[in-house]
């Protein structure tokens, strides 16, 4: 054999390797579970393809938890990683589904909206697979996802994206997010009948108000802040209002824009009597000029290059060299999550929400994230995979 021919025969074998390492990398993260333990408010589990038969067999079929109180009352559902490269959505949903004890009405919480997104990642932007939240009994270990679907679950994409019903024109990518995707269809692509199935369910189960829980860039104008359309916006202004003044973090209210089209803040208000939100908290690792997309950036929100630009005005929220740490962010989603309730309860006396043993700001700020969390190993049969 030549030189020339073992040097390529080399290059065969270590790129073969190479592709072998991060093949089973990527599969393991694929097929990772995280546990979630149903706590003592959860009245009953079911699927997502409970409201839409397509997803049945699918990897976008997802776990639904009921959490139902005693009397009657208003109904709230809660959507957590839409995107799940924003990890304070699933972290926030947890801590409502581990503890929150509901006396009266319903909340409804689907921790993993896009399970396919939940399972895909971005190698290409050097996303890491894992973080983990330290808790009293050890750590819970959580895979980084993606923002659209996994090609390998919805394929091929179009050209461009023809919004349903809408007919607007978007990008082809939009067709495996799921917030561009509402109200969805029955017979669409994957991710149109996960929003079909979630519209289903806000028109089944009579809900009255819907919370969509998400992260955005320090840099995006629009973050820090609570989404809402024309029908939301009384409750959404008193929301930020009250938080602001009482809770002491800086919060803001954003209309939802008309002429976009997909959104679940807009669709969800349009096609249903429901009134929809959608909250952001600061995620500085979505930000582009920042450092290594390390698991420290995505905990502790803190990048030197951030600093500088906030130093010249350039970020959108307060930033120091205390980061954004995920507290916070976990911390401002319960807050307004809670508040959202109590708001709308007070202007709807006779469909009331009360919820307890849920943390506000202050107390996760305080506590961590990880206290909330039951330990699955002493839960064994209450334990749920996503």
């Amino acid at each position: 054999m030549s030189r020339e021919w073992k040097i390529k025969s080399i290059f065969i074998i270590f790129v073969s390797a190479l592709m072998i390492v991060s093949g089973i990398q990527l599969y393991r993260h694929r097929h990772y579970d995280v546990p979630i333990v149903a706590g003592p408010g959860v009245t009953k589990v079911v699927k997502l393809s409970n409201y839409c038969k397509t997803l049945k067999g699918t990897i976008a079929d997802t776990n639904v938890f009921f959490l139902e109180g005693k009397e009657e009352g208003g109904k709230m559902l809660m959507v957590a990683n839409t995107h799940s490269n924003e990890p304070a959505a699933i972290l926030t949903a947890l801590v409502f589904l581990e503890n929150a004890i509901i006396d009266k009405g319903t909340l409804i919480i689907i921790p993993q909206f896009n399970n396919s997104g939940g399972r895909n990642t971005r190698p290409g932007d050097g996303y890491p697979l894992y973080f983990e939240i330290p808790t009293e009994w050890g750590s819970k270990k959580f895979r980084i996802g993606n923002r659209e679907a996994s090609p390998l679950d919805q394929w091929p994409d179009p050209d461009v994206y023809v919004h349903y019903p809408e007919k607007q024109l978007l990008s082809f990518l939009d067709v495996r997010n799921t917030n561009r995707t509402w109200p969805g269809r029955a017979n669409g692509p994957l991710m149109e009948k996960v929003c079909y199935a979630a519209m289903q369910i806000i028109k089944e189960e009579n809900i009255d108000i819907a919370l969509d829980v998400h992260g955005a860039e320090t840099m995006f104008p629009v973050t820090n802040c609570l989404v809402a359309p024309e029908k939301s916006m009384r409750i959404a202004t008193m929301v930020a209002l009250t938080v602001k003044a009482i809770e002491g973090f800086d919060f803001h209210v954003e209309p939802s824009p008309v002429g976009f089209r997909g959104l679940s803040h807009r669709e969800i208000g349009d096609y249903s009597d429901a009134m929809p939100f959608l909250v952001e908290a600061p995620l500085p690792f979505l930000d582009q000029p920042t450092g290594p997309k390390t698991v420290d950036l995505l905990l502790d929100g803190k990048d030197p290059f951030l600093l500088s630009l906030s130093k010249k005005g350039k970020l959108f929220v307060p930033y120091d060299k205390t980061g954004w740490p995920m507290e916070k962010r976990v911390g401002q989603h319960c807050s307004i999550a809670l508040e959202l309730m109590r708001q709308f309860s007070r202007r709807s006396p006779d469909k009331v929400i009360k919820i307890r043993n849920v943390p506000r700001y202050s107390e996760v700020v305080k506590n961590g994230i990880g206290h909330y969390y039951h330990n699955p190993e002493e839960d064994k049969e209450n334990i749920y995979y996503n």
